[in-house]
């Protein structure tokens, strides 16, 4: 290794991610400032844009310059900013937007979650529960304000997740679904409106299902709530149920319990529908490295490999049955899982 070497490029790799807070700090910044609304009106000087929002005018221009230089907006020859296909992703209710995603991702408890990271290396779990003094689900619970966002959130997050899992699943044989930890119910909205024959139950915690997206004509009598906890039970006779990005919350004893509960609702012939990011191999640049910090940081949960998904279900009395990866910015696999026959495998185990 030559370390006496004057290429340039290491030394900006080092120095960006090291600043790569000011990245979120920026983006946080001008969307809550609903900057590409008013671009999207038309383009605009950061001196227009200062004056429609309050701020300093130098400080945005120099705001946006940064954003432009990784794709998001463009500044023309006139100093007008301009949307790009990046920036589009930060409109206010448009299709796909991520705006609600970057407000809650750039809340304050994560970046505590952040300053924080050092602890939560030592003991290799997140530190917000010692920061809040209770785990972060149940802070949220005791502040509605930000469980809203949160909520908010995910919805945001979750949206172009949803569709590629709906891409790729073909769920026409399925005629009760049951969406567990199912949020607000975009995934089951999707399986519902194409398989016009299945019912579905959107099970979660009370705060969330009082939000939830299900009351629709089109979906009118096909569908109904259900509150509850995941870790405790999960509703009896479902043909097909969905855990969508409830795992990697959760280390690998909270998973295979939920796994369990789960195991524990389904008949014979139902199945289990998982959908997680499937960590790459190592070395691989990927946003899901990201997402498994966020994960160390925030909560008790990991991103995990296709082995180690499989020792879950193994775990949890169920078997894979095949894996197929969607085209989703997290490249989200999709994994439909059986419940193992306990007689064979009682018998394979006697022999």
């Amino acid at each position: 290794m030559d370390i006496g070497s004057h290429d340039p490029a290491p030394d900006r790799t080092v120095l960006s991610l090291t600043m790569g807070f000011l990245a979120s700090a920026a983006i946080g910044a001008v969307v809550r400032l609903d900057i590409a609304d008013h671009i999207a009106q038309q383009p605009r000087t950061a001196a227009e844009l200062a004056d429609l929002t309050g701020v300093d005018a130098t400080g945005l221009q120099r705001t946006l310059r940064f954003l432009a230089g990784s794709g998001i907006f463009y500044e023309d020859g006139g100093g007008r900013f301009h949307l790009t296909a990046a920036a589009e992703r930060l409109l206010t209710g448009a299709p796909r937007s991520l705006r609600d995603a970057v407000v809650f991702l750039t809340e304050p408890m994560f970046w505590q979650a952040a300053g924080n990271f050092g602890a939560s290396l030592q003991r290799g779990s997140s530190s917000l529960d010692e920061i809040f003094g209770v785990p972060l689900w149940e802070h949220l619970a005791a502040h509605p304000d930000v469980a809203a966002i949160f909520d908010a959130g995910m919805v945001s997050y979750s949206a172009p997740q949803d569709s590629a899992i709906a891409d790729t699943f073909d769920g026409s044989e399925f005629r009760r679904i049951i969406d567990v930890g199912g949020g607000r119910g975009g995934l089951l909205s999707l399986l519902l409106s194409r398989n016009p024959r299945a019912t579905g139950v959107l099970y979660d915690r009370a705060p969330v299902l009082g939000a939830h997206l299900l009351d629709t004509p089109e979906l009118a009598g096909r569908w109904t709530i259900e509150a509850g906890d995941f870790f405790e039970s999960v509703p009896a006779d479902g043909d097909l149920y969905v855990l969508k990005h409830i795992l990697h919350d959760w280390n690998d004893d909270e998973c295979i319990r939920i796994l369990r509960r789960c195991r524990e609702a389904m008949s014979p012939g139902s199945r289990l529908l998982v959908a997680e990011s499937i960590a790459p191999p190592p070395n691989t640049p990927h946003y899901v490295w990201s997402l498994d910090l966020m994960m160390l940081a925030a909560l008790t949960g990991r991103e995990r490999t296709r082995d180690e998904f499989e020792q879950l279900f193994d775990a949890a009395d169920l078997t894979l049955v095949w894996m197929r990866t969607t085209a989703s910015y997290s490249s989200m696999a999709i994994m439909e899982i059986a419940a193992r026959d306990r007689s064979a495998a009682s018998a394979e185990a006697g022999r």
